[in-house]
């Protein structure tokens, strides 16, 4: 049997490309390749590129209330083909239908935040700020900009940068993750249908190779990356020594702080759903429960008994709570990191590695893994899993909870669960963390807000999507302005001042 073939949309059409490499895409409840993608190189990337530069003039140049109404008819095909996108989500990455509906809503909140791009570019303006002078400043587009995503929103993390963007007048080049590609040629193929000219949008599959190329192409003036903190760190040094602006969002390690007062049940439930939902493959998933005084002996049954009820199946079926694990690599680098938690004395409470799934024995599967007596200096407390595990951290009291969190490399989101306002108020205050639930476990911010992390999970000055998003896409410009007839004669050699 032929497999599909996934390649690229450069200036309005599909190309296959030339560089000769593919890679198989996986459908991870089947273990089976399901599909080929192109690899580019240089020279894809470079007609993308090419492109999009070719349609810069053209589009910047359009009164901003027309380009939003072309992201207005973008975000009707949106909600027309919602759950065809999803459908194509959980076929690639695994997660449940639900989930990957939700993935796509949040991925239209930024188009439906997009189409207000004419009220967000107004600048300011003073008349008189000196005789005869006025003064205005204007947002204008940077050019070409691009954007390197991640496999685990293939809908939702591109949606965070290009109707942004593309908005504000620029044009786009996206590099999705070649491990589900196939959203992002549908969302290709919706701007086409909207009526958006060709090249304002482009899609270039690909590997290191492309990311390379589009970080050293002098015509890429921006590069928004979300991904792992080894490569948000390499993208802001290697774009930055090039001369791009760059906003690279890193790696995560989220802790829920429960205390005592806490009621409990409603903390199970969000450990659960923020721990294991999308197989804790969400930069947003919990993966360390702080659990203070008593808290732990009270809270850790109730999340074992939940552990053995979790609906583990394929994504597709309409009681699925949890999914599989993205791919072979994914699955062997998590029961890696569950072995070195044993083998550095955390107690393992609930083990998810040896679960099958009946009738998709070669899928990617595992169960959600539980972990107690998690110490700090223990691997699975310091690094980034990306799985379904949770590590529980038992401390005396609330201050010991927070200095725990705030000593850690990343600071991406955080939860408290309590129901004293005064604690929660001290938390939001004091954490060193850049989004932060007070009894939301999963605190991601709506469109118009944007989204951030602090410390190693962000490289970059500015947050992704909101008012931040359309600061990092434009570039700021002073006017200032007189007439002849308020000039005074002569040359003047003194720095002028407002008179």
């Amino acid at each position: 049997m032929s497999l599909t073939h996934i390649g690229h949309h450069i200036h309005g059409n599909s190309v296959e490309g030339n560089s000769g490499r593919l890679q198989d895409v996986f459908n991870p409840a089947t273990g089976t390749v399901s599909a080929q993608v192109a690899l580019a190189g240089v020279d894809e990337v470079s007609l993308a590129v090419q492109s999009a530069q070719a349609a810069f003039p053209g589009w910047s140049a359009m009164p901003p209330i027309r380009r939003a109404r072309l992201m207005n008819r973008f975000l009707a095909l949106l909600n027309d083909n919602k759950d065809a996108l999803a459908r194509a989500i959980t076929l690639e990455h695994g997660k449940v239908f639900t989930d990957a509906q939700g993935e796509v809503e949040r991925g239209i909140d930024i188009v439906e935040f997009a189409c207000g791009m004419p009220q967000l570019l107004k600048g300011d303006y003073t008349e008189q700020v000196s005789t005869g002078i006025d003064n205005w400043t204007l947002r204008q587009p940077l050019g070409v900009v691009a954007g390197v995503t991640p496999f685990n929103f293939p809908v939702m993390v591109p949606m965070w940068m290009f109707p942004v963007a593309i908005a504000a007048g620029n044009t786009f080049v996206l590099k999705p993750s070649p491990t589900d590609p196939t959203p992002s040629l549908m969302m290709a193929d919706l701007m086409k249908q909207a009526g958006f000219p060709d090249g304002v949008f482009n899609v270039v599959q690909g590997d290191k190779v492309a990311v390379d190329a589009l970080l050293e192409h002098p015509d890429v003036q921006a590069i928004s990356f979300v991904g792992s903190t080894p490569i948000a760190n390499y993208i802001y040094e290697v774009g930055a020594r090039h001369g791009k602006r760059v906003q690279a969002l890193g790696g995560a390690k989220n802790h829920m702080l429960v205390m005592p007062d806490a009621d409990l049940n409603k903390a199970a439930d969000a450990l659960m759903g923020a721990a294991y939902g999308s197989a804790g493959e969400r930069c947003m998933a919990i993966s360390v429960a702080t659990l203070v005084g008593d808290v732990g002996d009270r809270l850790i049954p109730m999340l074992v008994e939940r552990l053995q009820t979790l609906k583990v199946k394929n994504g597709l079926e309409p009681d699925a709570e949890m999914g599989p694990i993205v791919s072979a690599a994914a699955h062997q680098r998590i029961t890696n990191y569950i072995a070195s938690g044993v083998e550095e004395g955390a107690s393992l409470l609930v083990d998810g590695r040896d679960l099958t799934v009946p009738g998709f024995e070669s899928g990617f599967f595992m169960g959600g893994t539980l972990f107690d007596h998690v110490r700090a200096d223990m691997t699975i407390y310091l690094e980034e899993i990306f799985g379904p595990v949770l590590a529980c951290v038992r401390v005396k009291d609330f201050n010991e909870g927070l200095e725990l969190i705030n000593a850690h490399e990343f600071g991406n989101g955080v939860s408290l669960f309590t129901q004293d306002g005064n604690t929660a108020r001290e938390f939001s205050r004091r954490v060193q963390v850049g989004m932060v639930g007070v009894n939301v476990p999963i605190p991601v911010p709506m469109a118009w807000h944007g989204f951030g992390g602090w410390k190693r999970s962000l490289f970059g000055d500015m947050h992704a999507y909101g008012e931040e998003g359309v600061r990092f896409y434009t570039k700021q410009k002073s006017v200032m302005q007189r007439w002849p007839e308020s000039i005074a004669k002569g040359a003047e050699f003194t720095m002028p001042v407002a008179k």
